[in-house]
């Protein structure tokens, strides 16, 4: 319905704004980084709702292991190129997978102790 292409147009419209950020700032910052922060930001300060993009983001979560056939198969293609190197790319995958599961739990914990804080004053 209509929802759905409005919610969809708001969420393409920041990733546009992520472009031309990436483009405008010299940083090697990938553009998707710069809109997840306008969308987080917008969020929080009350800017956008999230009844604004809930729908259309929970069709987009729902249906993002499509988005990666796409590179899976490019990795299936360039397997002679990466054959010689799988042992570093195994070490590096665990240890950045192993990375990101404890800063995340981390982050989580010291989320839940502001919340727990802040209830109690």
């Amino acid at each position: 319905t209509m929802k759905y292409i409005i919610q969809f147009g708001i969420i393409l419209f920041i990733s546009f704004i992520g472009e031309l950020l990436n483009r405008a700032i010299p940083l090697p910052i990938p553009a998707s980084i710069y809109g997840m922060l306008i969308l987080f930001t917008a969020l929080c300060t009350g800017m956008l709702k999230l009844s604004h993009v809930k729908e259309s983001g929970k069709f987009l979560i729902s249906i993002m292991p499509l988005m990666f056939i796409a590179p899976a198969v490019g990795l299936i293609d360039s397997w002679g190129i990466m054959q010689e190197f799988i042992v570093a790319i195994i070490v590096i995958s665990v240890i950045s997978t192993v990375a990101v599961i404890a800063a995340t739990g981390h982050i989580t914990q010291l989320i839940i102790r502001f919340k727990e804080k802040e209830g109690k004053r």
